[in-house]
């Protein structure tokens, strides 16, 4: 069937495009809002910190996502022969409970295998941190399907290069609500070149404050930068309804501007999900880089299928200036409940 015959038949069975972006766009709203209320914590990866603070004896701290009032039912646990010479002392942070004891092996912990038991009945992972006292450092990232790993004795610099570049997509690709601002500048954007000179600014503007805040040169509350992180995807959406009325401002002029503007407050973002991983002390920079790598990889694949999908769709059918506005909306709509959500998380 040729292209022009395909539309006629799209037309005549009432398949109008503003109706189908529409459709999508209600689908994608419902699953935002329920995965953000109902699955939000689960995704946040655990966090298991071991340091050996004397011979054959263990700092230990367990950080685990936080369910309302109740924290998902992991234990951390050793192959070899282990004992607890502390009692487990536990904190709530507000979206995580943070336990920390001592520990002393019997046997040596390079070569015992490490498990998050319950992580397989989740959908988070765990990242896991092992510092010796003679300065060797491992890291693992377990996952439900692989819930346990083996110590070693040191780790090489390409292990933690790569853990940290998978922490990076795993943040970007569940961080709906930096994808949904990346969604509203792509809206505004017309023409590769502007698209090109945007998504640079924004990536560079992150950098920035993603480094500054990892280093402790500069930071900011989470809480108060996760709300102004909504506004801003409120704004851009404001901005989209904007332009397809004929209106100019600098957001449509020069969007780059805007992008790297917003892009210094997504960096802090960044940071918070960084901190809850932690960093091998050994390979700060390291982490540093290849998380931000993670992120962009990530951010470049979301952008690369969101214009083949929008390709695709042209081909069958004309997108209209309304379903533009529609989305705009649908953006807006999602981005203002979360304001309000964050707003109140933090003033309470």
């Amino acid at each position: 069937m040729s292209r022009r015959a395909t539309r006629s038949v799209l037309a005549r069975t009432g398949f109008a495009a503003t109706g189908y972006v529409w459709l999508l766009l209600l689908t994608v709203v419902a699953v935002m809002l329920s995965s953000k209320a109902a699955s939000a914590h689960e995704v946040r990866p655990a966090y298991l910190s071991i340091q050996e603070v004397a011979p054959n004896e263990f700092s230990v701290l367990f950080k685990t996502p936080m369910q309302g009032n109740a924290r998902l039912a992991l234990t951390a646990l050793f192959s070899g022969g282990i004992e607890t010479v502390t009692p487990i002392v536990s904190r709530p942070t507000g979206d995580a409970m943070v336990q920390t004891w001592r520990t002393r092996t019997r046997e040596p912990m390079a070569g015992q295998r490490v498990l998050v038991d319950g992580l397989q009945n989740t959908m988070t992972d765990a990242l896991v941190r092992v510092m010796f006292a003679n300065g060797n450092t491992w890291t693992a990232r377990l996952t439900p399907s692989e819930p346990s790993a083996v110590i070693p004795a040191s780790q090489s610099a390409w292990a933690v290069f790569v853990t940290y570049v998978r922490q990076g997509i795993e943040h970007i690709i569940f961080g709906f609500d930096h994808l949904l601002f990346v969604t509203g500048l792509m809206l505004i954007v017309r023409g590769w070149s502007k698209l090109v000179k945007a998504v640079t600014a924004f990536t560079v503007a992150h950098s920035i404050t993603l480094t500054c805040a990892t280093l402790g040169w500069m930071t900011l509350p989470s809480r108060p930068v996760e709300a102004l992180i909504a506004i801003s995807i409120v704004m851009v959406a404001a901005e989209v309804v904007r332009m397809e009325r004929g209106q100019l401002s600098l957001a449509i002029v020069r969007p780059w501007t805007v992008a790297f503007a917003f892009g210094l407050l997504h960096g802090f973002g960044f940071a918070g999900a960084l901190s809850e991983l932690g960093l091998p002390q050994g390979d700060i920079p390291l982490a540093l880089l290849a998380f931000n790598i993670g992120v962009e990889v990530g951010q470049l694949a979301f952008i690369a299928v969101t214009l083949i999908a929008v390709y695709s769709i042209r081909q069958l059918v004309n997108i209209q200036r309304q379903a533009i506005v529609a989305s705009a909306y649908a953006i807006g709509i999602v981005a203002a409940f979360w304001s309000v959500e964050r707003l109140d998380a933090m003033l309470q």
